[in-house]
């Protein structure tokens, strides 16, 4: 069994079901991005690339199966229960669940491990991949004009961009970024 596979599908199925709270679209524009960013890191800086590759698969299925609020919570025990059911060992089972705890940029949390770092660091780079999805979570979500959508969008770039702490991050962002801030002046 390769247990990523078996993660990306069970993570694939909860998006395209009816009750997921956002449709299938953060699996193609979200988690996709996200997961390439977290290997590519991986290769880049180490890690167990294993973990990383689960952990970015499940950083977010607890908000595609319980909504945004706590979905760091929500997912992490999501995580655990799957991975459990699928046999991986508890200890890489730990290591995962602390990087879906630890992802959110939000939570300010205490990152130990470059796992941790590294599904923190792929989470916010991917905002840059998916700038539409960020104005339709202005928009539809959080129910904004084109003003406050617009300034809405640009502060949350700038944001993700401030969160970026390693330097191969910035490098392949700066270009999204700068461009970002140029259309959304």
């Amino acid at each position: 069994m390769d247990i990523i596979k078996e993660v990306k599908k069970f993570v694939e199925n909860e998006c395209k079901k009816p009750g997921s709270k956002y449709g299938y679209e953060p699996f193609s524009f979200h988690f996709i991005p996200m997961v390439n960013y977290a290997e590519k890191l991986a290769d880049e800086l180490g890690g167990d690339k294993e973990v990383i590759s689960l952990a970015a698969w499940l950083h977010d299925i607890g908000s595609i199966i319980h909504g945004r609020e706590d979905h760091h919570i929500t997912g992490a025990k999501i995580a655990g229960e799957k991975l459990k059911e699928l046999q991986y060992p508890t200890e890489k089972i730990k290591l995962v669940k602390k990087c879906i705890l630890n992802h959110r940029g939000s939570g300010q949390k205490e990152r130990n491990s470059i796992e941790e770092q590294i599904i923190a660091e792929a989470d916010a780079m991917s905002n840059f991949d998916n700038i539409s999805g960020v104005f339709k979570a202005a928009f539809v979500y959080e129910n904004k004009n084109q003003g406050e959508a617009r300034d809405s969008v640009r502060q949350k770039l700038e944001r993700k961009w401030k969160q970026l702490h390693f330097d191969n991050s910035k490098k392949i962002i700066k270009p999204k970024f700068e461009a970002a801030m140029l259309l959304l002046k």
